[in-house]
């Protein structure tokens, strides 16, 4: 069966896109989504003043945390616009819910009842997003009236317009991406920060050339990027899609007067079963004493931050390894969070599955744990990797295109996979429901 689908994917062509009107109608409008949000990271904040902004974020979005959202957003961060929360709020509680759902026992009990439970949990996330983009919202405002002449006319309602603004530009965008997720291809959240990520490439790929060109960077260290840039891509993509497939038969069953035959099916473990959460944590864990000491000193302070700050710079030994750390941590820390081994052994007892050679129930869970324990070493490994040869790139080679991190790499390439796997389920459908329409006219002409 798997192997007639991937035979028909293959065949399929522009042809089989043109004709498939439901696709063609859920692509234009996730382009449409798309460029609403691009032009909301183009309108400013009321009450700012855009040159002092201008001067102000110039340095402070190339590095410390401000630079990793400011990827993330688009760019919004760098022109405080309606959108520089972008979705970090609803990630942030996304993760949160989930680590309830495994130590809240009336948080796991809703994870277990199916799509009932899963509509319940987003709604708590939902409404946690809007307490946490509130309190970022206000501490922003509070930053932004003690940074200098950024603020025109500071006051309690510049704070009450700039929460409202950024607020209501989170809450937008998690509708937004609700629909692109609902009416349109791929998932919305991995959509909008997916654009944010491609749109701020020109400028930054242009910023490089230009380097180039007044010999700051060699002819042979830009081709050196574009070749390091391509096979690194396609070692992510290599990555992404292996996977460990565990073996599962179910014994014959009879229903009836009739006998079936046992089946034999597969539990497929990725590699990387965390995703790029571990690399988003380490960079925001690790910039943020930086970002925290760049605005000390734009204030004109100094302290004990800014000498962290001095260690846990780029290209830093202190950097690197706690970097790879935090990387390796999150890994673990993720994978038991998202695959429990004891409810998946549970679940094939249930239905009556079981491994070859390994009892059901806690055995079949300790060989679920170790299988995954293992898998999840090389994933460790292969984001450790994905991260650091671009974090050299950026820091001994002076490259400053943040856009070649790890974590930009990553959360590119699978929206990138995930959205064209999704382009060709949609196709399958249409031609499967070509042929059984052609099937039913061929029966009616009987």
């Amino acid at each position: 069966m798997a192997s007639a689908a991937e035979q028909l994917a293959a065949n399929l062509n522009f042809g089989a896109l043109a004709k498939a009107d439901e696709l063609k109608k859920r692509i234009w409008f996730t382009l449409g989504a798309l460029i609403v949000y691009r032009l909301g990271t183009y309108v400013p904040l009321p009450g700012m003043n855009p040159d002092a902004v201008a001067d102000l974020f110039r340095q402070q979005t190339q590095s410390g945390v401000l630079g990793l959202f400011n990827m993330f957003s688009g760019g919004a961060v760098g022109r405080l616009a309606i959108f520089a929360l972008a979705i970090m709020p609803y990630i942030s509680a996304s993760i949160i819910v989930q680590l309830l759902s495994s130590v809240i026992p009336t948080f796991e009990a809703l994870k277990k009842e199916g799509e009932q439970g899963r509509k319940i949990l987003n709604q708590y996330t939902r409404y946690l997003t809007l307490v946490l983009a509130v309190f970022q919202a206000y501490a922003i405002g509070v930053g932004l009236q003690g940074s200098g002449n950024l603020v025109l006319e500071p006051g309690p309602f510049f704070l009450l317009s700039t929460t409202i603004t950024l607020v209501g530009g989170t809450m937008f965008l998690l509708w937004l991406g609700e629909q692109i997720t609902s009416r349109g291809i791929g998932n919305g959240t991995s959509m909008i920060i997916f654009s944010g990520i491609i749109a701020e490439f020109p400028a930054q790929l242009a910023q490089t050339l230009e380097l180039g060109r007044q010999g700051a960077i060699s002819t042979g260290l830009l081709l050196g990027i574009l070749v390091m840039a391509i096979c690194v891509i396609a070692f992510c993509v290599f990555m992404e899609r292996a996977q460990r497939r565990l073996l599962i038969n179910y014994p014959k069953r009879q229903v009836g007067n009739r006998m079936y035959e046992g089946q034999t099916s597969f539990l497929p473990l990725k590699l990387n079963t965390s995703g790029v959460i571990p690399p988003i944590f380490a960079s925001s864990l690790l910039l943020l004493p930086t970002t925290i000491a760049s605005f000390s000193q734009a204030q004109g302070g100094t302290g004990f931050v800014s000498t962290i700050s001095t260690y846990l710079a780029h290209g830093r030994p202190l950097f690197m390894v706690l970097y790879v750390a935090l990387i390796i941590f999150f890994c673990f820390f993720y994978t038991a969070i998202v695959f429990n081994p004891v409810e998946t052994a549970d679940n094939l007892k249930k239905h009556g599955g079981f491994m070859p050679g390994i009892r059901p129930g806690e055995r079949t869970a300790e060989h679920i744990d170790r299988v995954l324990t293992r898998i999840t070493v090389l994933g460790a490994g292969y984001l450790t990797i994905v991260c650091l040869i671009p974090e050299f790139m950026i820091t001994y080679a002076q490259i400053p295109i943040i856009l070649l991190g790890g974590t930009s790499l990553l959360i590119v390439v699978t929206t990138t996979m995930d959205t064209v796997a999704q382009i060709h389920g949609h196709l399958l459908a249409h031609q499967y429901e070509g042929l059984v329409k052609k099937a039913k006219l061929r029966g009616a002409r009987r």
